[in-house]
Protein backbone atom coordinates (compact mmCIF):
# COMPACT_ATOMS: atom_id res chain seq x y z
CA UNK A 1 0.00 0.00 0.00
CA UNK A 2 2.81 2.30 0.82
CA UNK A 3 4.80 1.88 -2.51
CA UNK A 4 1.01 2.45 -4.32
CA UNK A 5 1.02 5.99 -2.43
CA UNK A 6 4.15 6.88 -3.46
CA UNK A 7 4.03 5.78 -7.16
CA UNK A 8 0.88 7.85 -7.29
CA UNK A 9 2.41 11.00 -5.86
CA UNK A 10 5.48 10.23 -8.46
CA UNK A 11 3.05 9.84 -11.67
CA UNK A 12 0.85 13.19 -9.66
CA UNK A 13 3.70 15.32 -9.82
CA UNK A 14 5.14 14.29 -13.43
CA UNK A 15 2.08 15.36 -14.43
CA UNK A 16 1.50 18.51 -12.91
CA UNK A 17 5.18 19.57 -14.32
CA UNK A 18 5.13 22.61 -16.29
CA UNK A 19 5.88 21.90 -20.20
CA UNK A 20 7.69 24.96 -20.93
CA UNK A 21 11.69 24.94 -20.48
CA UNK A 22 12.55 25.51 -16.78
CA UNK A 23 15.66 25.48 -17.38
CA UNK A 24 16.77 28.32 -15.86
CA UNK A 25 14.59 28.79 -12.89
CA UNK A 26 16.01 29.63 -9.45
CA UNK A 27 14.99 28.71 -6.20
CA UNK A 28 13.50 31.02 -4.27
CA UNK A 29 12.25 29.04 -1.03
CA UNK A 30 13.12 25.47 0.13
CA UNK A 31 12.56 24.20 3.23
CA UNK A 32 13.02 20.81 4.59
CA UNK A 33 11.86 18.76 7.21
CA UNK A 34 12.87 15.39 7.73
CA UNK A 35 14.48 13.31 10.67
CA UNK A 36 13.14 10.19 8.74
CA UNK A 37 11.01 8.32 11.86
CA UNK A 38 6.93 9.49 11.35
CA UNK A 39 6.38 12.03 8.70
CA UNK A 40 8.15 14.66 6.75
CA UNK A 41 7.36 18.21 5.41
CA UNK A 42 8.87 19.80 2.84
CA UNK A 43 7.71 23.40 0.59
CA UNK A 44 9.73 24.72 -2.41
CA UNK A 45 8.70 27.42 -4.56
CA UNK A 46 10.72 28.69 -8.14
CA UNK A 47 11.38 31.61 -10.36
CA UNK A 48 9.18 30.16 -13.04
CA UNK A 49 6.09 29.79 -10.91
CA UNK A 50 6.28 26.35 -9.39
CA UNK A 51 4.98 26.23 -5.80
CA UNK A 52 4.84 22.66 -3.68
CA UNK A 53 5.09 22.14 -0.62
CA UNK A 54 3.79 18.32 0.85
CA UNK A 55 3.93 17.17 4.78
CA UNK A 56 3.62 12.97 6.20
CA UNK A 57 2.34 11.82 9.02
CA UNK A 58 2.37 8.24 10.39
CA UNK A 59 -0.54 7.26 12.18
CA UNK A 60 -1.51 3.96 13.90
CA UNK A 61 1.80 3.48 14.83
CA UNK A 62 3.03 0.03 15.45
CA UNK A 63 -0.72 -1.58 14.69
CA UNK A 64 -2.04 -3.55 11.42
CA UNK A 65 -3.75 -0.39 10.38
CA UNK A 66 -0.07 1.47 10.34
CA UNK A 67 -0.80 3.97 7.58
CA UNK A 68 1.50 7.19 6.11
CA UNK A 69 -0.87 10.01 5.26
CA UNK A 70 0.69 12.32 2.75
CA UNK A 71 -1.23 15.81 2.22
CA UNK A 72 0.18 18.20 -0.23
CA UNK A 73 -0.51 21.01 -2.93
CA UNK A 74 1.72 22.00 -6.38
CA UNK A 75 1.15 25.21 -8.55
CA UNK A 76 2.32 25.79 -11.73
CA UNK A 77 1.96 28.56 -14.46
CA UNK A 78 0.65 26.66 -17.53
CA UNK A 79 1.88 27.82 -21.18
CA UNK A 80 -1.54 29.31 -21.60
CA UNK A 81 -0.37 31.92 -18.16
CA UNK A 82 -3.08 29.92 -16.41
CA UNK A 83 -2.18 28.73 -12.93
CA UNK A 84 -2.92 25.19 -11.97
CA UNK A 85 -3.14 24.06 -8.82
CA UNK A 86 -3.64 20.22 -7.69
CA UNK A 87 -4.69 19.68 -4.12
CA UNK A 88 -4.14 15.98 -2.76
CA UNK A 89 -4.29 13.95 -0.26
CA UNK A 90 -2.46 10.02 -0.13
CA UNK A 91 -3.63 7.57 2.51
CA UNK A 92 -5.51 4.17 3.62
CA UNK A 93 -8.05 5.39 0.66
CA UNK A 94 -5.53 5.90 -2.10
CA UNK A 95 -4.32 8.90 -4.12
CA UNK A 96 -7.09 11.78 -3.88
CA UNK A 97 -6.24 14.60 -6.31
CA UNK A 98 -8.48 17.83 -6.34
CA UNK A 99 -7.43 20.36 -9.45
CA UNK A 100 -8.36 23.74 -10.13
CA UNK A 101 -7.08 26.44 -12.97
CA UNK A 102 -6.91 29.93 -10.94
CA UNK A 103 -7.91 33.24 -13.19
CA UNK A 104 -5.13 35.36 -14.09
CA UNK A 105 -3.99 38.27 -12.15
Amino acid sequence: MKAFVVLALLVAVALAAPLDDSKNAQILRYENDNIGVDGYKFAYETSDGVARQEQAELKNIGTEQEAIVVRGTVSWVGPDGVTYKLDYIADENGFQPQGAHLPQA
